[in-house]
């Protein structure tokens, strides 16, 4: 009777950690969807839990039909690979992630199931996805390159929605615009203080003949702007239908200055 125990001890052991070894992938979608507060999910996942790929998507909710529904896109390029600890069973977070097209390096994310913590990065994007912000970026169709670094962000994820905490930046270089004829217009900096989903942001000018700069904030994913924008004066002719597309006109100081509002 107690070899039979055994066995049969060993045996459902075995299935347990059979079946815990072999999680699907997959079923990080919806967990990562539920502690974004459905913003943000996986697509196209691979592999197991502990050792899987994905790309990160941006779920689209429409309400605009009788029948509601629901859709995906994706955010940025590339595939996430991951690695996961089998500590987080006991929840503890360790995991590693990798994806070449935007990291330099490995990413590391560390902590509990109610707090992880990212390692420095160095995430690389095209300029062109400035156009998801709307209005007048989409109609300017930048080009470049932006990078956005942080040395360590924590995030908290709620049934709500991410929360985040730390300081990033945003390098944009070599921007350009479809419109405009003086390619590049200049480099620039945005700097991005986060205290949950609300962080505070400023613009400023690094070199180019176009000059940006202003602040504002970004809460809970809606960006409220205000900042100017002006031409060095040898470039203005040249500039001066673009600076049109971007806001009203007024003088400052003998100066053509140009209104910039995301609301």
């Amino acid at each position: 009777m107690k070899r039979a125990l055994l066995w049969g001890s060993a045996a459902v052991t075995s299935v347990l950690v059979t079946i815990l070894i072999s999680f699907p992938a997959a079923w990080l979608a919806p967990l990562i969807e539920r502690k974004t507060g459905q913003h943000f999910t996986l697509a196209d996942v691979q592999g197991t839990l502990w050792s899987g790929s994905g790309y990160l998507a941006l779920v689209n909710h429409s309400e605009l039909s009788a029948t509601p529904t629901t859709s995906v896109s994706l955010i940025v390029p590339g595939r996430f690979e991951w690695t996961l600890s089998p500590w987080m069973l006991l929840g503890e977070v360790d995991a590693q992630v990798t994806n070449s097209q935007l990291f330099d390096h490995v990413l590391t994310v560390s902590g509990s199931w109610r707090k992880w913590q990212l390692g420095a990065f160095n995430l690389r994007l095209p300029a062109s996805q400035l156009v998801l912000l709307g209005s007048p970026l989409n109609t300017l169709r930048p080009s470049g390159d932006m990078h956005l670094v942080a040395s360590s962000l924590t995030l908290i994820p709620k049934s709500e929605g991410l929360e985040i905490h730390g300081a990033m930046q945003l390098n944009l270089t070599e921007i350009a615009s479809a419109l405009s004829p003086v390619k590049p217009l200049g480099n620039y900096r945005v700097e991005f203080e986060w205290q949950g989903k609300h962080a505070q942001l400023t613009l400023a000018t690094l070199s180019g003949a176009l000059q940006l700069k202003g602040s504002g904030v970004l809460d809970n994913g809606h960006v409220h702007f205000s900042g100017q924008a002006w031409a060095l004066p040898e470039q203005e002719p040249r500039l001066i239908n673009l600076l049109n597309l971007i806001g009203r006109r007024h003088q400052v100081e003998n100066r053509n200055v140009f209104a910039i509002e995301f609301m």
